[in-house]
């Protein structure tokens, strides 16, 4: 009889262990996996940030195609609209201008948005008060 409050007493301590040793070790990966989120988000703001800074000085930058006195910077859904020859006061020709660094690749906005243009889906449209 002794024997088996003897077990059950250890089976119960063990339960108890096997509960604790899994609450640390689940605290323990919850831990690292919140570091490794916190620095990939912290990576991915940075790398946003980095675009968007390039998106504002690539005009500046030395073999940038348009006159940066003939952009016009929109920054949502297209970066700059070039108004080629408007320095000039001349205006030959309208650009939409999207600016990409790296790897990325057009959202699907912005392929939208290259369509309709390819698409001659562009208008005139003068709003008078």
């Amino acid at each position: 009889m002794l024997t088996y409050i003897i077990l059950a007493l250890l089976a119960i301590i063990a339960f108890f262990l096997g509960k604790l040793i899994g609450k640390l070790q689940s605290e323990k990966t919850f831990k690292q996996r919140l570091l490794e989120a916190r620095k990939d988000s912290l990576n991915r703001s940075r790398a946003v940030i980095q675009g968007q800074i390039s998106e504002q000085i690539a005009p500046l930058l030395k073999g940038f195609p348009y006159e940066a006195s003939d952009l016009r910077f929109i920054g949502k859904p297209i970066d700059f609209i070039a108004f080629k020859g408007m320095n000039e006061k001349n205006i030959e020709e309208v650009i939409f201008v999207e600016v990409k660094t790296g790897d990325s690749k057009l959202s699907s906005q912005e392929k939208k948005l290259k369509k309709a243009i390819e698409d001659k889906k562009v208008s005139w449209y003068e709003y008078r008060i």
